[in-house]
């Protein structure tokens, strides 16, 4: 089987991954399985790269709406982070995050693994809620 016929389709070529990294030994178990929470760790930070951009400043993550493991992540797969605002508010911000995984097993395999939907709050220096900036 090529590895064209592996492959899933990434997002559009114009959307750029905000995060990429390798799991290393230390972010999974015995068996070489990534542990959930440090994919959702890296989603996170990934989701607040546009939330802080959108919002000048400072946020803070308020609710994960909606979070779906849809393959399991290995130690040694590329995983990269894809976020989009989806939503804004008077001081928060909804970003959707796509995960994928770039597995360099004998062919080159590419896998939708997470995707995710997590809301943000604009906060001021004293981690109070803020109205956000004008666009």
């Amino acid at each position: 089987m090529s590895a064209a016929s592996h492959r899933t389709v990434l997002p559009p070529p114009e959307t750029h991954a905000v995060l990429r990294v390798m799991p290393q030994p230390s972010d999974a178990n015995i068996h070489g399985d990534v542990f959930g929470g440090w994919i959702m760790s890296q989603v996170d930070i990934a989701g607040s790269i546009p939330a802080t951009r959108r919002a000048a400043g400072r946020v803070a993550t308020i609710a994960v709406n909606a979070f779906l493991f849809k393959q399991p992540v290995f130690v040694g797969d590329l995983l990269s982070f894809y976020a989009e605002i989806t939503k804004v508010g008077t001081t928060s911000i909804t970003v959707s995050v796509e995960v994928y995984a770039e597995r360099q097993r004998l062919e080159l395999e590419v896998v939708k693994v997470t995707e995710a939907t997590l809301t943000y709050v604009a906060t001021d220096d004293q981690r109070k809620r803020r109205t956000l900036p004008p666009v």
